[in-house]
């Protein structure tokens, strides 16, 4: 079950509808299309704050223009129900939300596997978790971004502007992947080898990893790297032994590239691994945590049934299906 945390409380009036609404076995599109052919209102008027998972049940808010509340008393649908409403000034617009709260049922576990959770959720409450985009970012076959990196090559042309925004996203989605991927292993391998080592395989300045293979937090912060306060706030440069402190406090988390125009780039040695996946993208790059700290809320297990409950939240943006990979000890991606 996954139930959007708005950014702001609504104010209660104003021209926009806003509609919470539960919905099972659906996509957040599915969801529009269906209010679009029974309200008669353009896709492009309805607004969300994010895409929801087709596969749970979900909660999220949308907003319609207020001239379609009398014909909604009518609708009907067996997957959608409308929980409350209120009135906003403002449609909600992508991004216009908090965070989300995740409650997950976890079925046949045992004795061994419920120490091995408990054990990686005590690791996450102390460290955080790698902010990979999920797998729903890729599609079914998870291939995606193979045709977005050939409409960025000139090899594939979309007509389609929201396909072919989405097909690039997922490009850009990879190429942070690929780029987190490099520095967890950096960050493995200097948990497990010297800077001398390390040097010889990833081919980094020795000098530059002396200091990262002290830090306290298991994910290393590089020199060059870009910080951003947490969970939002401006990117700005720090020393990285000092850095590295305050990202064990959660006050601030590294950054990732996110490729494309008008974005920050890394500077020195986090430049020298962040330039291998900085393709010429025409759309707007942004940086993105590298790692982020769910907020346990609960955690539960039911020996009778052999289930255990988990209840958290994530900042938006962050996949749930990140930490329950994790959980199952798949914690890398290419």
């Amino acid at each position: 079950m996954v139930e959007e945390i708005p950014l702001y409380p609504f104010n209660g009036e104003g021209e926009h509808l806003i509609l919470k609404i539960r919905k099972k076995d659906l996509t957040t599109w599915e969801l529009i299309e269906i209010l679009s052919n029974f309200l008669g209102v353009k896709k492009k008027e309805i607004g969300y704050a994010g895409l929801k998972d087709k596969h749970a049940l979900t909660y999220q808010y949308i907003s319609l223009p207020k001239k379609y509340e009398e014909k909604l008393k009518n609708f009907s649908h067996p997957n959608i129900k409308i929980v409350e409403k209120t009135y906003h000034n403002n449609k909600i617009r992508v991004g216009h939300l908090k965070g989300n709260r995740f409650w997950m049922r976890f079925k046949k576990v045992l004795d061994k596997e419920k120490s091995k959770i408990e054990s990686v959720l005590e690791w996450i409450k102390k460290y955080g978790m790698p902010n990979y985009f999920g797998v729903q970012r890729f599609g079914v076959d998870g291939k995606n971004y193979l045709e977005g990196k050939e409409i960025v090559e000139g090899k594939r042309d979309i007509r389609d502007k929201k396909t072919k925004e989405f097909l690039i996203s997922s490009y850009q989605s990879y190429l942070f992947n690929s780029l987190l991927a490099k520095r967890v292993t950096l960050s493995n391998l200097l948990s497990s080898f010297s800077e001398r080592e390390v040097e010889e395989i990833l081919k980094l300045p020795k000098e530059s990893l002396k200091d990262a293979k002290k830090q306290p937090h298991p994910f290393k912060i590089l020199k060059g790297d870009i910080l951003m306060h947490y969970p939002f706030g401006k990117i700005f440069f720090e020393e990285p032994k000092i850095a590295s402190d305050r990202f064990v406090q959660k006050d601030i988390a590294p950054t990732g590239l996110i490729a494309g125009k008008r974005v920050k780039r890394a500077v020195e040695v986090a430049r020298i691994i962040e330039e291998e996946f900085d393709k010429e993208i025409k759309e707007d790059g942004s940086r993105r945590y590298f790692f982020v700290f769910p907020e346990i809320i609960s955690q539960k297990y039911i020996p009778q049934k052999a289930w255990y409950e988990l209840e958290f939240i994530l900042p938006k943006g962050s996949y749930a299906t990140i930490l329950v990979d994790f959980l199952k000890g798949q914690n890398e991606r290419e």
